[in-house]
Protein backbone atom coordinates (compact mmCIF):
# COMPACT_ATOMS: atom_id res chain seq x y z
CA UNK A 1 0.00 0.00 0.00
CA UNK A 2 1.25 3.35 -1.38
CA UNK A 3 -0.62 6.98 0.27
CA UNK A 4 0.11 10.10 -1.07
CA UNK A 5 -1.58 13.51 0.62
CA UNK A 6 -1.86 16.48 -0.69
CA UNK A 7 -4.39 19.61 1.05
CA UNK A 8 -6.88 20.93 -1.46
CA UNK A 9 -8.70 24.05 -0.80
CA UNK A 10 -12.83 23.78 -0.44
CA UNK A 11 -14.82 25.69 2.04
CA UNK A 12 -12.03 24.78 4.45
CA UNK A 13 -8.48 23.05 3.80
CA UNK A 14 -9.22 19.51 3.32
CA UNK A 15 -6.28 17.14 3.75
CA UNK A 16 -6.78 14.27 1.07
CA UNK A 17 -5.30 10.78 1.32
CA UNK A 18 -4.93 9.36 -1.45
CA UNK A 19 -4.64 5.23 -0.90
CA UNK A 20 -3.19 3.04 -3.37
CA UNK A 21 -3.72 -0.87 -2.29
CA UNK A 22 -5.66 -2.66 0.24
CA UNK A 23 -5.96 -1.56 4.35
CA UNK A 24 -5.61 -5.17 5.55
CA UNK A 25 -4.01 -6.32 8.49
CA UNK A 26 -0.55 -6.01 7.13
CA UNK A 27 -0.56 -1.90 6.22
CA UNK A 28 -3.22 -0.73 8.37
CA UNK A 29 -0.85 -0.08 11.12
CA UNK A 30 0.67 2.61 8.44
CA UNK A 31 -2.31 3.97 7.19
CA UNK A 32 -3.54 4.56 10.66
CA UNK A 33 0.37 6.56 11.89
CA UNK A 34 0.31 8.37 8.47
CA UNK A 35 -3.64 9.84 8.88
CA UNK A 36 -3.06 10.26 12.61
CA UNK A 37 0.22 12.00 12.20
CA UNK A 38 -1.21 14.22 10.19
CA UNK A 39 -4.55 14.81 12.52
CA UNK A 40 -1.32 15.69 15.06
CA UNK A 41 -0.14 18.46 12.34
CA UNK A 42 -2.81 20.05 12.57
CA UNK A 43 -5.14 18.36 9.96
CA UNK A 44 -8.75 19.00 10.51
CA UNK A 45 -10.36 18.07 7.66
CA UNK A 46 -9.56 14.37 6.00
CA UNK A 47 -11.10 13.00 2.60
CA UNK A 48 -9.57 9.23 2.17
CA UNK A 49 -9.67 8.40 -1.43
CA UNK A 50 -10.31 4.95 -1.88
CA UNK A 51 -10.63 4.92 -5.27
CA UNK A 52 -7.49 2.66 -5.73
CA UNK A 53 -8.33 0.88 -2.53
CA UNK A 54 -9.49 -2.83 -3.88
CA UNK A 55 -9.50 -4.29 -0.40
CA UNK A 56 -10.47 -3.16 3.22
CA UNK A 57 -10.68 -5.61 6.31
CA UNK A 58 -11.75 -5.75 9.73
CA UNK A 59 -8.31 -3.94 10.32
CA UNK A 60 -8.95 -1.09 8.02
CA UNK A 61 -12.27 -0.07 9.33
CA UNK A 62 -10.25 -0.22 13.40
CA UNK A 63 -8.16 2.39 11.69
CA UNK A 64 -10.90 4.29 10.23
CA UNK A 65 -12.40 4.68 13.47
CA UNK A 66 -9.53 5.17 15.09
CA UNK A 67 -9.27 8.32 12.36
CA UNK A 68 -13.08 9.13 13.50
CA UNK A 69 -12.31 9.31 17.14
CA UNK A 70 -9.16 11.64 16.84
CA UNK A 71 -10.96 13.81 14.68
CA UNK A 72 -13.89 13.97 16.89
CA UNK A 73 -12.13 14.42 20.19
CA UNK A 74 -10.57 17.55 18.81
CA UNK A 75 -13.24 19.24 16.98
CA UNK A 76 -16.63 17.95 18.49
CA UNK A 77 -19.50 18.97 16.42
CA UNK A 78 -22.27 17.48 18.59
CA UNK A 79 -22.16 15.76 21.82
CA UNK A 80 -21.48 12.28 22.08
CA UNK A 81 -25.05 11.50 23.29
CA UNK A 82 -26.94 13.73 19.76
CA UNK A 83 -24.17 12.15 17.63
CA UNK A 84 -24.89 8.57 18.56
CA UNK A 85 -28.97 9.41 18.46
CA UNK A 86 -27.80 11.07 14.85
CA UNK A 87 -26.48 7.96 13.90
CA UNK A 88 -29.45 5.88 15.41
CA UNK A 89 -31.65 7.93 13.68
CA UNK A 90 -29.69 8.05 10.08
CA UNK A 91 -29.04 11.86 10.42
CA UNK A 92 -25.12 12.48 11.47
CA UNK A 93 -22.65 12.15 9.13
CA UNK A 94 -18.87 13.29 10.06
CA UNK A 95 -18.40 16.98 9.36
CA UNK A 96 -14.61 16.31 9.51
CA UNK A 97 -13.64 12.71 7.49
CA UNK A 98 -15.29 11.60 4.48
CA UNK A 99 -14.48 8.85 1.68
CA UNK A 100 -14.47 8.93 -1.53
CA UNK A 101 -14.66 6.43 -4.27
CA UNK A 102 -15.18 3.28 -2.91
CA UNK A 103 -15.34 0.08 -5.28
CA UNK A 104 -18.56 -2.21 -4.59
CA UNK A 105 -16.98 -4.38 -2.39
CA UNK A 106 -15.23 -1.94 -0.16
CA UNK A 107 -18.57 -0.10 0.12
CA UNK A 108 -20.34 -3.57 1.02
CA UNK A 109 -17.66 -3.75 3.96
CA UNK A 110 -18.51 -0.43 4.85
CA UNK A 111 -22.57 -0.75 5.20
CA UNK A 112 -22.10 -3.88 6.41
CA UNK A 113 -20.22 -3.18 9.18
CA UNK A 114 -22.65 0.30 9.62
CA UNK A 115 -19.63 2.63 9.11
CA UNK A 116 -21.96 4.18 5.93
CA UNK A 117 -24.73 5.55 9.10
CA UNK A 118 -21.95 8.00 10.02
CA UNK A 119 -19.01 8.25 7.42
CA UNK A 120 -19.94 9.69 3.53
CA UNK A 121 -18.68 7.70 1.07
CA UNK A 122 -19.20 10.18 -1.84
CA UNK A 123 -18.66 8.63 -5.50
CA UNK A 124 -15.03 10.63 -6.43
CA UNK A 125 -12.68 13.39 -4.63
CA UNK A 126 -14.51 16.28 -6.27
CA UNK A 127 -17.93 15.11 -5.54
CA UNK A 128 -16.59 14.78 -1.70
CA UNK A 129 -14.31 17.68 -1.46
CA UNK A 130 -17.93 19.60 -2.19
CA UNK A 131 -19.21 18.00 0.90
CA UNK A 132 -16.72 19.80 3.48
Amino acid sequence: MDMTVSTEKARVDVTLVHVHGNIDSSTYEAFEKRVLGLIDEGARYVLIDLSHTPFLSSAGLRALNAIFYRLRSLVQDRSEEEMKKGIRDGTYRSSHLKLAGANKDVRQVLEISGFDMYLDNLPDVKTALAAF
